[in-house]
Formats: structure tokens, sequence, C-alpha cells
């Protein structure tokens, strides 16, 4: 294929210096709107679909009107991370072989890449005789609250699904995922003056602190299990007991198993206080399935991976706790290839970087492998 990489960088460019945060709605409608003119110009169908007013759209593109069946299905997604003014502060920029920007690994630069991959194979005709969808939502950095149930719907009608996940810095695509839940607790005690009558008081921030300490012990690494209470709030002066405390707990698994029993000692966590009189509400749990690749999958791996090798690709397939769509309709039982997506590393952080040597080639493993699962 040939590639303007120059227009395709300027795009790139164009892409990452809007915010597009998952609650950002009118940011990630940005992003929808390019590629809604990008994939009308190829001639696709495109339904722009509204599932919250906390959240952008949820674009379903298909390159035939009417398909009951796709021979695969394309995911992606269209928020990042970062809070309005990201972008202002450190905006698109090249040094060297990396580009840098917020989003612009995760997964602005795939977006792209799986749009001129398609263009490519429409324009080859390799996709005359096949059904293919894409379906890029708005609020996968928050689990896909919104859009979980209409992602599974979609893969039910796939022989099989590719991820444009961005591949590990190390070139590593993905075939197994840890699965993810997400905790909020609030605890609230009784406040008074801490000088006068400490005694008559009921602290959320001491209740608090124990479960900290208790939910961190929950952290196996020869299981995998991770527990990390990552945000926490509480009382409002140094001299008065805290009646308010909440905390946000994030938690990554390997089997189902090791899930239900961190759910079931938060329950009896909140059913038996360390400090008596404290009221605790706890919400949330498992966000995403573990991701566990079947024979089918680890088959087509393998000859994905030798595809990779007669590019002189170097690459090889890893187990991460990283969350992404994919863990959902693997979870449904399709066929699922993850992190096939350009290279690039620092998600989430202000180093978020790709690798400009590796857009074409990715490019190139992606065209190859979608033609060889539409042959």
């Amino acid at each position: 294929m040939q590639l303007n990489i120059e227009k395709y960088l300027e795009e790139l460019e164009y892409l990452v210096n809007i915010d597009s945060g998952s609650k950002h709605p009118e940011g990630t409608g940005k992003i929808a709107d390019f590629f809604v003119k990008k994939y009308k110009e190829i001639g696709w169908e495109i339904e722009t679909i509204k599932l919250s007013d906390e959240a952008g759209p949820v674009l379903k593109i298909n390159n035939k009107k009417t398909s009951d069946q796709y021979d695969v299905l394309l995911l992606g997604h269209m928020d990042t991370v970062f809070p309005v003014g990201e972008a202002k502060k450190w905006p698109f920029k090249i040094e060297g072989n990396k580009a840098f920007g917020p989003g612009v690994n995760d997964m602005k630069n795939g977006l792209l890449a799986m749009y001129y991959s398609i263009k490519h194979l429409q324009e080859s005709e390799k996709l005359k005789n096949a059904s293919v969808c894409v379906l890029l939502n708005s609020d996968e950095e928050i689990s896909s609250r919104y859009s979980n149930a209409m992602i599974r719907e979609e893969a039910r009608k796939s022989a099989c699904v590719f991820v444009l996940e961005p591949a590990r810095a190390d070139g590593s695509m993905v075939n197994e995922r840890k699965g993810v839940g997400r905790y909020f607790i609030d605890f609230k005690g009784k406040a008074v003056h801490a000088g006068v009558e400490p005694e008559k008081g009921v602290s959320a921030i001491e209740e608090l602190g124990n479960w900290i300490v208790k939910l961190q012990q929950l952290t196996n690494f020869e299981t995998g299990t991770t527990v990390n209470v990552g945000v926490i709030s509480g009382g409002t002066a140094a001299n008065v007991v805290a009646e308010k405390a909440s905390a946000e707990v994030d938690l990554r698994f390997k089997n189902t198993e090791e899930a239900e029993k961190v759910n079931r000692i938060i329950k009896e966590m909140q059913q038996k206080p360390f400090v008596q009189g404290v009221e605790i509400e706890v919400r949330g749990g498992v966000t995403r399935p573990p991701m566990n690749p079947s024979q089918e999958t680890l088959q087509l791996c393998e000859k994905i991976s030798a595809i990779a090798e007669e590019l002189k690709i170097e690459t090889r397939w890893i187990a991460t706790g990283g969350g992404s769509d994919g863990s959902l309709t693997a979870d449904e039982g399709v066929v699922t290839i993850d992190a096939i997506g350009p290279v690039g590393g620092g998600s989430h952080g202000t180093g978020e970087y790709i690798l400009l040597d590796s857009i074409e080639p990715r490019m190139q493993l992606l065209i190859r492998s979608l033609e060889l699962v539409l042959s």
C-alpha cells in the first residue's frame, strides 16, 4: 500500500490536539465527526448512537447496508483518560522517531491506522464479498459502562474480532488480559470536636485507614490478583473527628474465583466495620471479565505471527493486566485479536508516545491478517 505519511501525521495531529476524555462528550463528538466524514468518503454506512448524555457517541460503521452477521468486527475507542486542557498543555509533537501527545498511543493512532487499512482493502476490492463492521465507542477508558452491552451484541454476530489497541513498546501483541473491578466505598461516621469530646465521635477516616491496610493485603502476585486503593478523601479539618471518607479501589484478576473471593471479603468488611458506629456503602464491582484465549484464538495468533515473520516484524504474544474491550468479545466466545495497532508506550501519562516507523509495517500486518480471515 502507498501511505501518504505527511497527510496521515497531519490528521493524527488534529485528532491528538482535541481533548476527548471519557467524560467530555463534546471532544469525543469531534473525533466522531472526523471519522464519520472519513468513512463516508469510502461509501460506508454509518450509524451514530447516543447511549448516555454523560459520554460521546458510538459509531457503528458497516461496508454493507444490511447485515446480520459479520466476517470481522474491528473495535476502537475515541476517548482518552485525559481531562480538558491537556492537549493545550502538551500538544502533538514529533521528536525523532517518536510522536507525543495525549491519547496519541491509546488510541488515536490505532483509529487512524484502522481507517487507512480498511480504505486500502476497500480500494483493492478485497472486501467485495465480505461483511465488515467497525465499532468505535467513547467510554472505553471508564470500562465501557454504557457501550458494554452493545459491544457484546455486535461480537455475537461476528466470526472474529480485531481490537486496534496499541502494540506494546517492545512490539508485543496481546492475547490474554486480566479482569478488572472497580469499587467506590463511602464511610459515614459522626463528627465532633476532636479536642473537646473525641470519645463521642465516630471517625470515618479511621475506618478508611483499616480498609486500606486490609484491601492492600489482598494483593497476591502468585495468583495474579492485585488490589489498589488508588483514590481516597475524607475529613474537613484537623480538629474535627471525620464524619465522611471515601475510597476508590481497583481490582485486577486472572480468574473469576479470585474476583468472587475479593468481593466476598469486601461484603464481610462492610457488614462488620472495624470502628463501631460507622456506616459503609459499597458501589461497583467487576467491570471487565478476564480475556483468556480459546484454542481457535491461539491458532489465529500463530498464523498472524507467521505473517509478521514474513514482513520481518518482530513481535510476540503476551498477557497483560490492562483492560480492553477485547475482554468483552472474548467473553462471548468470539476469536479475539488484541493490540494489533502500531507500536507505542507511556499510555495515560505525559510521556505517551508512538513509534513513527511502526505505523506502516503494523498497517501491513493488519491488512494481511484481515485478508487471511476474510479469505
